[in-house]
């Protein structure tokens, strides 16, 4: 998953009904991609996903981030 830049990560966890599905096709664990993603989140200072066990929501932020 290091190989993947920030917004190819983004676009296949938009993708994805679940942090676990997402992590499923990236290969990784689901502690992992939910790692990656808070540190994405910082980065850009806005939150991406709303997120719980079993779905993931885009935020108007993460829809301005896919739509880029």
């Amino acid at each position: 998953m290091s190989n993947f830049s920030d917004l190819a990560f983004f676009i296949e966890l938009a993708r994805q009904p679940s942090l676990a599905a997402a992590a499923q096709v990236l290969g990784v664990t689901a502690p992992n991609v939910s790692r990656r993603l808070a540190a994405l989140e910082r980065r850009l200072g806005v939150r991406l996903l709303n997120r719980t066990t079993r779905r993931l929501r885009l935020t108007p932020g993460g829809c301005r981030y896919l739509e880029q």
